[in-house]
């Protein structure tokens, strides 16, 4: 049997069995064990062993659960409504105004969080049943609420980009310097929709009335304190960083221990956030740790079979594709596996085939890895089976249907998509922030 045989019946065996139902890790693990003792016998465990502890001794492991500990810090003890709150009274009295404000809040809990999962929560939970009140147009604001979370994968502490800098051996400094311009380039491409057709059709996100606006400037000062406390956190955690005062996993501890004495400061700390708190990011933190190991020992029996060159060869010498044709297509299959599959399990399945490539190619590995990330944003919401279309779903309330949802993508994904047009035209806008820090 053929290498190129060998490794196409490996990709084939995993996908079959995740489409079976099997937990990602399981089929990802479980495939490359079978194939690296059946290739060369009990010798083969040296493989996927070998991989497995290279990933526990890589330091900036450390990071992964104290962000996501201080991301469900902020959520449970309430400070994200506090943002909510400020984004109402100050921005309320513009037409689209809560809208608006809703990206915004999104945006400074992806800066909180680094995962999307938390970000459609909090939107589907707080904001989107005060849109609805507000008399918004449902179909808009299940839309926004689902563009919006979706930025909690690129804006720094970006979770997704920290497995990637794992599998990929790339800074995830860099990779996290890399997404600020995108993702804030992509929001305010959002904002700017919202802005013009709220402008254009009123009705759509009526401002608030004239009653409500009338908050003394003493409590709208009160309230833009809200947003302070956040920010002095992020800027302890990534200023801190990009200063080179403390180092990544340094970075992740002060904001761990600065959501925390936020909490004590709000007086909001007590037993069953600190329950949930731990519960949760034990949780998450052991998925993504069993996830990564998989996938570092199925790439490691897949490299081992020359699967990377053989698919080199076929792209390259065979059908004479150029490397931007290449990069085009990595693209489009991100998107056709991202109706079925969340952005980690798309990661781990092709991480072996296409980081190498990309390499090969003499594409820069940082600026791919923001690619690949946008394009997880936009399989994320692409019909029929996006995963955040499901997740929506099972957070909206009754009055929203599947088809409201499906309809609420369409104009943010087709925003999402010139936004990745952008930054593969300019690759600068992902790499001037990381090489003027690094240089420095």
């Amino acid at each position: 049997m053929s290498y190129e045989l060998i490794a196409v019946l490996m990709f084939s065996s995993m996908m079959l069995m995740l489409l079976t139902g099997q937990r990602v890790f399981a089929a990802i693990g479980f495939v490359a064990v079978v194939a690296s003792l059946s290739l060369w016998g009990t010798g083969g465990a040296e493989i996927p062993f070998s991989a497995a502890m290279k990933l526990m001794k890589w330091y900036p492991l450390l990071t992964l659960p104290l962000f996501i500990f201080m991301g469900y810090m902020l959520s449970e003890s309430g400070i994200a409504e506090d943002l909510y709150k400020m984004f109402h009274v100050w921005m309320g009295p513009l037409n689209g105004g809560l809208a608006i404000g809703t990206i915004g809040l999104m945006v400074m809990i992806s800066a909180m969080n680094g995962l999307s999962v938390a970000g459609m929560a909090i939107g589907a939970s707080i904001a989107l049943p005060e849109l609805l009140r507000r008399g918004y147009d449902k179909i808009m604001v299940t839309g926004v609420v689902q563009a919006g979370s979706s930025l909690g994968i690129l804006v720094p502490p970006s979770v997704v980009l920290v497995l990637y800098g794992m599998i990929a051996r790339q800074p995830v400094g860099q990779l996290w310097l890399a997404g600020v311009f995108p993702g804030l380039l992509m929001a305010a491409m959002f904002i700017i929709y919202i802005a013009v057709r709220c402008h254009l059709q009123p009705q759509l996100g009526p401002a608030l009335s004239e009653e409500e606006r009338n908050v003394p400037l003493k409590d709208k000062l009160k309230l833009l304190r809200a947003g302070v406390l956040p920010l002095v956190i992020f800027f302890a955690m990534t200023g801190l960083f990009i200063m080179g005062v403390t180092s990544l996993v340094e970075s992740s501890a002060v904001g761990a221990v600065s959501a925390t004495l936020a909490a004590i400061y709000k007086k909001r700390l007590n037993r069953q956030v600190i329950e949930n708190t731990l519960r949760k990011t034990l949780a998450i933190s052991c998925m993504f740790m069993w996830i990564i190991l998989a996938a570092l020992c199925f790439g490691a029996v897949f490299d081992g079979v020359g699967a990377v060159k053989a698919i080199e060869s076929l792209f390259i010498d065979q059908w004479q594709l150029s490397p931007w044709e290449v990069l085009i297509l990595m693209q489009l299959s991100y998107i056709v596996m991202g109706t079925f599959l969340d952005d980690t399990a798309m990661l781990v399945i092709v991480a072996p085939l296409y980081i190498p490539l990309v390499g090969a190619l003499d594409f820069n590995l940082i600026w791919y890895g923001v690619l690949y990330t946008i394009t997880c944003q936009i399989a994320y919401m692409t019909p029929p089976f996006g995963y955040n279309l499901f997740l929506m779903r099972a957070m909206a309330p009754p009055e929203i249907s599947l088809t409201d949802i499906y309809r609420s993508v369409i104009p943010f994904a087709l925003i999402m998509v010139f936004a990745l047009a952008i930054v593969m035209a300019f690759p600068q806008i992902a790499l001037w922030l990381p090489e003027q820090v690094y240089q420095r």
